[in-house]
């Protein structure tokens, strides 16, 4: 596999350091890491990126999760694997990646167990990190990215 052009961010690299900074922003608003890494690793695996999944996988992995825990991600709502904090963030990951799939794309439930989890500083640092997983998302598998590279 090849992928068709350089990375966007690697022919205009402001956009690069404006990316990295939102993602970034998000590290200190008081949602785990490891829950921020698991909202990108399901965002990707609903775009079909191979990039972040890979990359999230592994990062999930050298943090200590268990084989069974990623392999679940996929099937959170099945696995007993992940803590309510967690399921509402998944949840509020997928209604915010999948937008054009219902009429209410975020329905009430799904924030208001999310609000349960995280305080508005968390609510935004979740949403900031699907919103940029997308865009990483839509780079990568637009420009065909190989996963395992590095830019």
């Amino acid at each position: 596999m090849q992928a068709r052009m350089k990375h966007p961010v690697m022919i205009i690299p402001e956009a690069m350091q404006a990316m990295m900074a939102l993602h970034k922003s998000t590290q200190n608003a008081g949602v785990p890491e490891r829950t921020l890494e698991l909202v990108h690793l399901r965002a990707s695996q609903i775009n079909g990126c191979s990039v972040c999944v890979g990359m999230h996988s592994q990062a999930l992995k050298k943090g200590g999760d268990s084989d069974e825990r990623l392999f679940s991600v996929a099937a959170w709502r099945e696995a007993p694997y992940f803590t309510d904090a967690e399921r509402a963030a998944l949840a509020l990951t997928e209604a915010a990646t999948r937008l054009a799939d219902r009429a209410d794309p975020v329905p009430n439930e799904i924030w208001e167990e999310a609000s349960r989890h995280f305080d508005e500083q968390g609510l935004a640092a979740l949403i900031l990190m699907i919103a940029t997983t997308n865009l990483f998302n839509v780079l990568n598998a637009t420009t065909r990215q190989v996963a395992g590279t590095r830019w």
